[in-house]
């Protein structure tokens, strides 16, 4: 499906008469473009697909709006990509949309688009319940969003499309990528489980999986961008193969990352236990870029629970991979999903999930309480438990890997970290000085900055270098940056001095300044916020589709809706 431009042609300059002097035209005057800005429910997936609706949307002539305008959702489309993933996910989306309509009132225009796994669910039911929305489009068509919010302005109609199956492979399309020196590349889509509580098969459908030419295609064109991070993206990624019949392609491509020039950091989510074998270990403990961190869904630790669940595999199975992944890699982080309250989970059940959690030693974990989805099979189980119930053994379950992560934290006190320094700042980091960013192993570390009298060389520097930089003043967009001052995309090392059970704090052991390595990354984010502050030219654009090609095998914070 094509894509149409958005905004009108701008007018060329008016023809001029020798005699009489210029013409007055009779175009329309030149009209600012249209802004957007798109806001995101729920998992990786559906941040990486919001990148790609941004793209779709700058290639069609629309210009993101504003930081401040972003908080206020003064845009002229706001694009809601939605998730269905927990029972909450449709509270979420209608109290988004309950704000937006008085905005939408107020501001003649205004559009609202409504995408994702919940809109591929609800379908028409969203402009029923919410009618000044103007478009829905599903998970399968997301590259019909502009021509959507084109007709819908043209008939003054809402527009509701959704595709039953992929329409264009979404790594195809136009991505404006949130960040530089990381990156999303979604390696499948789909899955082909059948998991009881999960409804994400029949709204993403069956597993597809891309080329592997294409995927290093992807991961070479953003290094060659400034990207240092890469997370290989899928709904079971470690099944990666199966619709080619490869099933060592998994391991082979994580190989194959490992020697790509300038990729220093690859990460992937989610794998599925059934399908996790040994030679993907093998893979990451002997590819030095593939980083010491799994996360892997355990979702319940009673086997009862999990053949309910029709998850094919055992306790004992996914405690066998965890001792194998610390053998081969002593200090992995691993982290995992747990749904607490599963249709006929009996108290002995849920002691079996508290066995292994301790067992497991999980730096995080993210824990739900079971909710219904219609159209899983779960929804309509018998024994559907209490809130009451549910509630107390989720708090127990919290509790309980609060201790744990708390003790797995305290073993990186004393410990040299490298930490990519990120965009994204904590909440006392201004008042504390400090910078936030990723370990190898994804903890997240606050980094403590020596104050400017320790002879850091910040003495000219504002105090609160935490944020987006306001003016081209800013040191870190010198062209010689002060020594210790760390961009996002560089490299500090630093030593945990504290920590908690979700962050560590790796604040100043001595007086003199940080260690910084200077990236490509760093450079990235300095050239794009020159242009941001109109001190460049823009050479990063809205993005380009992946590239393909017969290659041959030889870059954020994980989010739960």
């Amino acid at each position: 499906m094509s894509t149409t431009a958005l905004t009108p042609a701008l007018p060329s300059a008016a023809a001029t008469d020798p005699s009489t002097g210029p013409a007055v035209s009779d175009e329309a005057p030149e009209q600012p473009p249209r802004t957007y800005l798109v806001r995101t429910l729920g998992c990786q997936m559906n941040v990486h697909d919001s990148e790609h609706m941004a793209g779709m949307l700058e290639q069609a002539g629309y210009q993101r709006a504003s930081t401040q305008d972003e908080a206020a959702s003064a845009a002229d489309v706001v694009v809601i990509n939605t998730c269905a993933v927990r029972e909450n996910a449709a509270n979420k989306l209608y109290g988004n949309l309950g704000q937006l309509a008085s905005i939408k009132a107020a501001r003649p225009g205004m559009q609202i688009a409504v995408g994702g796994c919940l809109a591929q669910k609800d379908r028409g039911d969203i402009v029923d319940r919410a009618p000044w929305v103007d478009v829905v489009f599903g998970t399968h068509n997301l590259d019909a969003l502009p021509v959507l919010l084109e007709r819908a302005r043209h008939n003054e109609a809402a527009q509701v499309e959704i595709a039953e199956s992929l329409q264009v492979f979404p790594s195809t399309l136009p991505t404006k990528r949130e960040s530089v020196y990381a990156g999303w590349v979604s390696i499948s889509v789909g899955c082909n489980n059948t998991c009881t509580f999960c409804i994400v098969p029949h709204l993403r459908g069956k597993e597809r999986d891309r080329r592997p030419g294409e995927i290093l295609a992807e991961v070479e064109a953003l290094v060659a961008a400034g990207a240092i991070e890469v997370t290989l993206l899928g709904q079971n990624v470690n099944s990666y193969g199966v619709e080619f019949g490869d099933r060592g392609a998994f391991a082979k491509l994580l190989r194959a990352c490992g020697r790509i020039e300038g990729l220093e950091r690859v990460r992937f989510t989610s794998p599925h236990p059934a399908a996790f074998t040994d030679d993907v270990i093998a893979a990451m403990a002997e590819t030095p870029n593939v980083m010491p961190q799994l996360h892997m869904p355990l979702q319940s630790g009673s086997d009862r629970v999990l053949r309910a669940m029709r998850r094919s595999y055992r306790s004992e199975k996914f405690l066998g991979i965890l001792d194998r992944v610390r053998a081969a890699m002593p200090d992995a982080s691993i982290t995992t999903d747990i749904i607490v309250g599963f249709p006929g989970e009996t108290e002995d059940d849920f002691a079996e999930t508290l066995r292994v959690v301790e067992a497991s030693r999980f730096s995080s974990a993210f824990s739900f309480q079971y909710s219904p989805r219609p159209g899983t099979p779960a929804a309509t189980m018998p024994d559907q438990l209490p809130k009451a119930v549910v509630q107390e053994r989720f708090e127990r379950l919290l509790a309980l890997q609060e201790r744990i992560g708390g003790q797995e934290a305290d073993k990186q006190v004393g410990r040299t970290l490298e930490v990519l320094v990120g965009e994204g700042s904590g909440k006392k980091d201004g008042a504390m000085h400090r910078l936030s960013g990723r370990a190898e192993d994804n903890r997240l570390v606050h980094v403590g900055l020596p104050r400017p009298s320790t002879g850091s060389g910040l003495d000219d520097a504002p105090l609160d270098v935490t944020g987006a930089p306001v003016s081209l003043d800013d040191p870190r967009l010198s062209a010689v940056v002060p020594d210790g001052l760390p961009r996002p995309g560089d490299v500090v090392t630093a030593t945990v001095t504290k920590a908690a059970p979700h962050h560590l704090i790796a604040d100043p052991v001595s007086a003199g300044p940080l260690v910084v390595r200077r990236t490509r990354s760093g450079d990235a984010w300095a050239e794009r916020e020159r242009v941001r502050l109109g001190g460049g030219e823009d050479t990063h654009s809205h993005g380009t589709p992946a590239p393909s090609g017969p290659v041959v095998l030889g870059l954020p914070t994980l989010r739960h809706g």
